[in-house]
Order: C-alpha cells, then sequence, then structure tokens
C-alpha cells in the first residue's frame, strides 16, 4: 500500500511538475508582447518625460517622424493597395490590435485575415488621408479618412450572404500605434464609428 502511493505521489510530483513547465512556457511566449499598462504615460512619470536634454528631444522627435512616415505608408500605399506581404514593415508579428466593437486580435496574421474581409466587399477601400499626425515617446496617433464602396456579396459570420448595393461609406478614422525599438507597432487601437459604417452600407 506504501509503495503504491509513493508512486501515485510521484507521478502527482512529476505531473505538477510538466505542469508547472507548461505554464512557463506559456508565459515566456505570451511575455514577449503583453497589452500596454500606460505606465510610461502616468502622471508621475512627467517630470521624465519633460527633463530631457536637447539631444534627447531631438532623437525622440526623428524616431517619432520615422513612424509616423512609416504610419503614412502603411495607410496610403500598404493598406489601401492591399501590399499585404509588406504589413510586416509596420507590424510586428506579434502586434495586438484593438477595435472599435471591442474585440482584439492577437498576431499579424490574425490582423490581416480581418484586414482582408472588408477588401472582400468593398475592394476599393482606401485610407489616402492623415488629417493630424502627433506623437511621444513609442506612442503615434493619426486621424483621418476610411472610406471604401459596398461592390461585391458581403458574407457574414453566419453563412449569410448580403447582396451588394453600390453605397459608398466615409468615416472619420483615429489610430494610436504604440511602437518598439525596431520600428514596427507591438500594439494598435482603431477607432471609429461602427454604427456610422453601417448606416452608410445600408445595413441598418
Amino acid at each position: 500500500m506504501k509503495k503504491t502511493r509513493r508512486s501515485q505521489l510521484a507521478l502527482l510530483i512529476i505531473a505538477a511538475a510538466v505542469s508547472m513547465g507548461s505554464v512557463s512556457a506559456a508565459e515566456t511566449k505570451s511575455s514577449r508582447n503583453l497589452p500596454d499598462d500606460f505606465s510610461s504615460m502616468s502622471a508621475d512619470k512627467s517630470a521624465e518625460r519633460i527633463n530631457k536634454t536637447p539631444e534627447q528631444f531631438r532623437n525622440e522627435r526623428a524616431t517619432v517622424e520615422k513612424n509616423l512616415n512609416n504610419f503614412d505608408d502603411l495607410d496610403f500605399n500598404v493598406y489601401s493597395h492591399q501590399k499585404w506581404d509588406e504589413m510586416h514593415r509596420s507590424h510586428a508579428e506579434d502586434i495586438i490590435v484593438h477595435y472599435p466593437d471591442g474585440t482584439t486580435t492577437h498576431g499579424l496574421k490574425e490582423h490581416l485575415d480581418r484586414s482582408k474581409k472588408i477588401f472582400s466587399f468593398a475592394p476599393d477601400t482606401e485610407n489616402p488621408i492623415h488629417h493630424i499626425r502627433i506623437g511621444q515617446g513609442q506612442y503615434t496617433a493619426v486621424t483621418g479618412v476610411w472610406r471604401g464602396t459596398f461592390t461585391k456579396p458581403m458574407v457574414l459570420a453566419d453563412g449569410k450572404v448580403i447582396a451588394p448595393n453600390g453605397k459608398r461609406f466615409e468615416i472619420e478614422m483615429a489610430t494610436v500605434g504604440r511602437w518598439n525599438d525596431a520600428g514596427t507597432m507591438d500594439e494598435e487601437w482603431l477607432f471609429y464609428d461602427d454604427y456610422t459604417f453601417m448606416k452608410q452600407l445600408g445595413l441598418l
């Protein structure tokens, strides 16, 4: 009986060790890119953000401008012309993207799959204008125009198909990006009015 108990205990220890190893591996994988905690933007960091040398400000400004230019190219060139194989120039492979409806994608592939769905029913979709381009530290923010025409069938998640009606959408959008040292976004927040988008498409 004692031997059986010892064997059972040994198996439990091994199982626990394997379980801990799996958790550790998962934590290691997920820790590559975690959602932003916004600590760098907190009020107690204001002195650190302000009290920089002129050289530090110039270097930060140069990085911000580089990231903004990258984002301009993303919207005007890569996204608007569906150059999906070039998205990695602005998006990290493990990017986290937040959408206006509260959902989130994890990883570039998942973000691309979702982006392509828009072009399936509105192939002329584009983001051709950025009205405001600002940034600080590792963040950039732009506002602009998102537009396209409902000219192809729209397939919903449940398989239902909505016939195209030729209606055009043109709405204001805003995007905030958190950039890494490699010059790609680790996290992106997309903002636009989903209600207006659906209404302009004639779906409401």
